[in-house]
């Protein structure tokens, strides 16, 4: 693909002041010495499609997609990968030099990548995932467990028809766990994933019982402020390893960032440290 001489993108979100993309984006483009711009773009659901419409004739080659517009855009795009068919939402999109839109989820190679890389000797196969949470980020989550090799996914939310929607997308190997059972699983877990908002600041605290939790178990939480949540708190005192949520915001962006810009960045302690800056 070629690039324009100074190529924009950016991340479409409603509100999106609270976004850390632009902070990481304008990192790499300033360590990579690259020409480019990441703007975030407030768009509100009616100008949407306006607005897809308009960014590619304006230099934009692409963009991320957050909250709330992750699943609406989809029905603005000319192709979906599969990834992101599966999951239900889309969160990068890809503006090409054809004329159409393409567009992918990235939020679960950034899932599996963080763990890869903070967790190494990790092994998804040995035994089960337990996943706190039936929500759009569980979705990502569940998709890339399976296609890592993870046996089985007992899932568990708050509400249950969103669990039995998701095991019936994803199959046999997930199977469903009433949320006040959730203390009763914890025990078979080799992976423990909490993929809900429940421990973040300003949220409402975690109450699953962690009784049950074996030092075996990776223990990782999607919940990147406070950084050390609660849960991963507790999981680091009864000797599991444990994975901070961070990580995958940054590694979920990578592969955007080489398509638009056209080299891929590195996922590193400097990335961490001007994010959280």
């Amino acid at each position: 693909m070629t690039l324009p001489s100074i190529p924009l993108a950016g991340v479409i979100g409603d509100p999106i002041a609270h976004s850390k993309s632009p902070t990481l984006h304008g990192h790499w483009l300033r360590e990579l010495g690259l020409p480019g711009h990441y703007i975030p773009l407030e768009v509100k659901a009616g100008d949407l499609g306006d607005v897809l419409t308009s960014m590619p004739k304006m230099g934009f080659v692409g963009c991320n997609v957050t909250i709330p517009h992750k699943e609406r855009v989809m029905q603005f795009v000319d192709q979906i990968t599969d990834r992101a068919t599966l999951i239900g939402a889309v969160n990068t999109l890809i503006f090409r030099e054809d004329g159409t839109i393409l567009g992918d989820n990235t939020d679960g190679y950034g899932f599996i990548e963080n763990l890869r890389q903070n967790a190494p000797d990790w092994d998804p196969k040995v035994g089960p995932a337990v996943v706190l949470g039936a929500g759009g980020a569980a979705r990502a989550v569940v998709a890339s467990l399976l296609d890592a090799g993870v046996p089985e996914i007992l899932l568990t939310n708050r509400t249950r028809v969103r669990s039995d929607k998701l095991r019936e997308d994803f199959g046999a190997r997930v199977k469903v766990v009433e949320w006040v059972q959730a203390g009763n699983i914890i025990e078979e877990a080799h992976t423990l994933v909490n993929t809900t908002s429940l421990g973040m600041a300003g949220k409402a605290e975690l109450r699953v019982p962690l009784d049950g939790l074996r030092a075996e178990t990776l223990v990782t939480d999607l919940v990147y402020t406070p950084m050390r949540t609660p849960l991963l708190e507790v999981a680091s005192a009864k000797g599991c390893q444990t994975v901070d949520g961070l990580g995958m915001l940054l590694h979920q962006a990578v592969p955007g960032f080489e398509r638009w810009f056209g080299q891929r960045p590195t996922v590193n302690l400097t990335a961490r440290r001007a994010v959280l800056a």
